[in-house]
């Protein structure tokens, strides 16, 4: 993608972007959930059918591989799973935008950021299968290992994206965060690090309208995108369901940081279409009838729409596909039920560098308790 350039277009008398419902914000939106492309006049972008072709396919991969991991957990292979359902067009149309030389600072619901940096699937099982704490180098593809504990990332990112500008890199920094997150303190702060110091990072929220259990409203009284103002730097909503928007907006948001212009916030708003985590139970807190009316919205069903009309796309093209889906899923399956444990051992490894008496002395404990196991077995 990185022959795709977003641009400020020439103003015109069609009518741009998404309708906004009474009292809600304008989003940007280049692409209708019927398929419909539609100029904005702040953002656009061009993609050659190829492009598009590419878009369609990292959604349709990345949810399929989504799909096995939630299947894998149910027949009990990973401890817990965090389903991107419903987000892959925030997810694929912000990582696309990426450069190889920006860093991202992930949450560990960013499967789709993940296949878009570089990052085998299979990697970002491990963790969740309980045999390691993150299964890829950070610095190999510039993708931060998951953080499970809410917000910090963005206070991570925003020191990153300090050093970057201190050593005149032109490069931007990227962190991923929910709408519950944006409630927490950390990204609280971070906003006012990253806006005091016009650190080259952009703040990308996926409003998926529930944190857990707590709608979007119980948490602000004004949209997302419109805290930025408070902090002094910008903030947008965008269709988090439009693949083109997202990738349009956080394309020009990186550049502008790039630029030395400072953060952004990008408010992806889209939905949760699945549950928070395989622990959660959705239908406790919301209604069949919410999930219908986002169906009707969904990212990969829009793009197909739009490829099939224009004529980009043909049946030999999603039958393919759906095979490299299926190989996919079978690869990943092959790879989590194969995965070795971690020593047992290992836990006591590398916590002081020349070595503790008291880690010796609890080394030596855990090694006989396990050793009793074997004994009784005899």
């Amino acid at each position: 993608m990185d022959s795709t350039a977003a641009r400020k277009p020439r103003r015109s008398s069609k009518r741009a972007g998404a309708k906004k419902a009474a009292g809600e914000p304008e989003l940007v939106q280049l692409l209708t959930p019927e398929g419909d492309r539609v100029e904005h006049p702040d953002y656009s972008i061009d993609l050659s059918p190829e492009e598009l072709r590419g878009l369609y396919r990292d959604m349709v991969l990345t949810r399929r591989f989504d799909g096995e991991a939630t299947t894998l957990q149910r027949q009990g292979e990973l401890g817990l799973w965090a389903s991107l359902l419903g987000q892959e067009a925030a997810q694929i149309g912000s990582g696309r935008a990426t450069r190889d030389d920006d860093y991202v600072f992930p949450t560990y619901r960013e499967h789709g950021v993940a296949w878009c940096r570089g990052v085998d699937p299979t990697n970002l099982l491990g963790m969740f299968r309980g045999v390691n704490h993150g299964g890829w180098d950070p610095n190999e593809n510039n993708f931060h290992l998951y953080t499970i504990v809410i917000g910090s990332q963005a206070l991570h990112a925003t020191g990153y994206a300090m050093g970057v500008a201190k050593d005149g890199a032109d490069s931007a920094v990227i962190a991923y965060f929910g709408d519950g997150a944006s409630s927490q303190g950390d990204v609280a702060e971070a906003f006012t690090f990253a806006a005091v110091y016009n650190a080259p990072v952009v703040f990308f929220c996926q409003n998926n309208q529930w944190a857990i259990s707590e709608p979007t409203e119980r948490q602000t009284r004004v949209p997302l995108y419109q805290r930025a103002q408070g902090y002094g730097f910008p903030g947008v909503r965008v269709d988090g369901n439009d693949v083109l928007a997202v990738l349009a907006v956080t394309k020009a948001a990186l550049e502008r940081a790039r630029s030395g212009e400072g953060p952004m916030l990008i408010e992806a708003f889209t939905y949760r279409m699945g549950a928070h985590t395989t622990s959660d139970d959705p239908t406790k807190y919301r209604r069949d009838e919410e999930r219908e009316l986002w169906e009707a919205k969904d990212p990969i069903l829009r793009l197909r729409a739009h490829l099939e009309r224009e004529g980009h796309a043909d049946e030999a093209f999603f039958t393919a596909l759906e095979e490299e889906a299926d190989a996919l899923a079978k690869r990943v399956r092959d790879a989590v039920r194969t995965m070795p444990d971690p020593d047992d051992m290992a836990i006591f490894d590398n916590i002081y560098a020349d070595g503790h008496a008291l880690v010796d002395e609890e080394r030596a404990q855990f090694a006989a308790y396990q050793a009793s196991f074997a004994e009784e077995s005899n």
